[in-house]
C-alpha cells in the first residue's frame, strides 16, 4: 500500500467513524491521561471506553479485542478498589509506584505466554468456527500483552507502560486493517503517551 492509497483508506476511515468510535477513543485517550499523571479517575473514565469497545470488537469479529476489554472493565473496578486504599494515619494512598523484582517479572512473562496460547488456540477455533476474518496470532498477542499491563497498572508497577507499548504498536495496524481508523489512530496516540507514562512514573518514583 503507497502513502497515498495509505491516506485516502485513513481518511475514509475518519469519515466512516460513528459517535460510539469517537466516544470510546476520547474516554480512552482520557483514561491514559489519568493513568500518566497517577489519578483514580483512569478508572471511571476508563470503564466508559471499555464497555463501548467490548461491543466495538465483537461487532468487528476481535473477539480478542472484545475479551481484552471485558477483562479491563473487571480489572478497572479491581484497581479502583486498590488506588482508594488510603493509610488511615496518614491519609495517603497505600499503593505506590513501585519498580517490578526478578520474582515479578518471571511471573509477568509467564502471565504473558499463558494469554497468549489460550486466545491464539481459542481464537484459531473461533476463525475456523464462525469469524473468518479473525487474526488469532496479532489478536492474541496485542490482546495478551494489554491483559498483563492491565494488571500491572493496577499494582502500579512501572513495567505497565512498557506492555502498553507493546499493546498499542501491536493494535495501530490491527484495529486499521478492520477498518477503526479512528481507534487505529488513538492506539498511536496511546503509544507517545504510554512512552510518557513511563518517563513520568520513573520520576515519580524518584520523588519518593
Amino acid at each position: 500500500m503507497s502513502v497515498t492509497e495509505f491516506y485516502h483508506q485513513f481518511v475514509f476511515g475518519i469519515q466512516q467513524t460513528g459517535p460510539l468510535e469517537f466516544i470510546g477513543v476520547l474516554t480512552g485517550i482520557g483514561s491514559v491521561w489519568y493513568s500518566r499523571k497517577e489519578n483514580i479517575l483512569v478508572y471511571p473514565v476508563g470503564l466508559v471506553s471499555t464497555t463501548i469497545y467490548i461491543y466495538l470488537s465483537v461487532k468487528g469479529n476481535l473477539l480478542g479485542e472484545a475479551s481484552v476489554n471485558l477483562y479491563y472493565t473487571v480489572m478497572s473496578i479491581y484497581g479502583w478498589i486498590l488506588w482508594s486504599k488510603k493509610d488511615q494515619q496518614k491519609q495517603e494512598a497505600i499503593l505506590h509506584i513501585s519498580y517490578s523484582n526478578r520474582k515479578e517479572w518471571i511471573q509477568q512473562l509467564s502471565f504473558f505466554a499463558v494469554f497468549y496460547v489460550v486466545i491464539f488456540v481459542c481464537l484459531t477455533w473461533a476463525k475456523q468456527a464462525f469469524a473468518p476474518e479473525a487474526i488469532p496470532w496479532a489478536d492474541a498477542f496485542a490482546s495478551a500483552s494489554a491483559f498483563t499491563g492491565m494488571w500491572l497498572m493496577t499494582k502500579k508497577k512501572i513495567e505497565n507502560w512498557i506492555w502498553w507499548i507493546i499493546t498499542d504498536l501491536a493494535s495501530v495496524p490491527l484495529y486499521f486493517v478492520k477498518g477503526y481508523a479512528f481507534t487505529s489512530f488513538q492506539f498511536a496516540i496511546f503509544t507517545l503517551m504510554a512512552v510518557w507514562g513511563l518517563i513520568e512514573w520513573r520520576r515519580r518514583s524518584l520523588n519518593r
